[in-house]
């Protein structure tokens, strides 16, 4: 999937960042590739490779994170937005990103 100086535009812009027209003409092409790259892993067959569960740890060894799937009573609306910065009317208020 071939990546336009437009698509990096549109990117720098919802993520807020100012590019110059030279660093434009720079990511496009490395981001091309590494799309390309991981259009390459979606191409490998994974059917009978098992998901893996934890990290590692410093030594090497598997973590356990699985836990039993039991149902727990949720944080709450109040509690959830104690510490949000702005929010309004029962709901997170965040800045548009989307046009």
């Amino acid at each position: 999937m071939p990546i336009t100086e437009a698509d990096i535009e549109k990117i720098a812009q919802l993520a807020h960042l100012e590019i110059t027209d030279d660093e434009r003409r720079l990511f496009a092409p490395q981001i091309s590739e590494i799309v390309t790259y991981v259009e390459q892993l979606n191409a490998i067959d994974t059917t009978a490779v098992e998901p893996a569960l934890g990290g590692l740890t410093p030594e090497g060894e598997q973590t356990v994170s699985s836990r039993r799937d039991e149902v727990q009573p949720s944080l709450g609306q109040e509690l959830a937005l104690e510490q949000a910065p702005d929010p309004a009317a029962g709901h997170f208020r965040v800045p548009k990103v989307l046009g």
